[in-house]
């Protein structure tokens, strides 16, 4: 559909270790359409994020299609994966992945630098703008560990909105975080849905999925209803 960006058909993941085959993904289908809040929720061990990681092409799966944008992309090379994640995807990691010894602007940047052709003077409009929707412009020159836990994960939704992306990938961004500071996070997240961002996020508290507009449940890497999840948690 051309509304949509994310299409996923019959996705699996299989992982073979010491002779062993773990079915991380059995048969995946969904669809993210453009301006949705998606969240991914279900029990530890269910596929949630070998599937975010797949969405954002950070691995491969084993069968099915995935169509990112109208274009298949499920079986890409490692340099055209790279360059396509860097376009379309802004990623949102639960333990803020900020690099220590560079400071709050260059962080936002440095995803920017990987793009070919994009003047400094853009860049450094683009890491303004971003701090800015994030309330965190007046902290460009401090360091990660100058910052509260909540403001360095501020600065890490800022890193992923530097890009434009297509869609912004969430795993599990309160996880490292205490309730306020949680809380201040999804707010956050629902103003940038609101300007019209699409969000896909992993989250295992049901309280924080409540956010989003539409709720995908695994469980044993399958998606299943809502009604079904509860049951088969209760049989588990």
């Amino acid at each position: 559909m051309a509304d949509s960006i994310i299409e996923i058909e019959q996705l699996t993941k299989v992982f073979y270790t010491d002779e062993i085959e773990t079915h991380a993904l059995s048969g995946v289908h969904m669809q993210i359409k453009r301006g949705e809040y998606v969240a991914m929720s279900g029990p530890s061990g269910c596929g949630k994020s070998t599937l975010l990681s797949i969405i954002g092409l950070l691995d491969t799966p084993t069968a099915g299609r995935y169509q990112l944008n109208g274009k298949e992309v499920a079986n890409l090379d490692f340099a055209d994966r790279s360059r396509i994640r860097n376009q379309e995807i802004g990623f949102i990691f639960q333990s803020f992945n900020l690099i220590g010894d560079l400071s709050v602007a260059e962080n936002v940047e440095l995803p920017l630098t990987y793009r070919a052709g994009m003047p400094a003077a853009e860049r450094k409009a683009r890491v303004q703008e971003s701090l800015e929707r994030v309330n965190m412009a007046h902290r460009m020159r401090h360091y990660p560990a100058q910052l509260s836990g909540g403001q360095q994960q501020r600065v890490a939704v800022a890193r992923a909105l530097a890009g434009s992306p297509s869609i912004l990938l969430a795993d599990e961004p309160t996880g490292n975080l205490d309730s306020k500071n949680g809380e201040a996070v999804m707010k956050l997240l629902k103003e940038l849905h609101d300007e019209g961002a699409t969000i896909c996020m992993v989250t295992h508290d049901p309280r924080f999925a409540a956010h989003a507009e539409r709720q995908i449940h695994l469980f044993d890497g399958k998606v299943v209803a809502e009604g079904e999840l509860s049951q088969l948690m209760a049989e588990a």
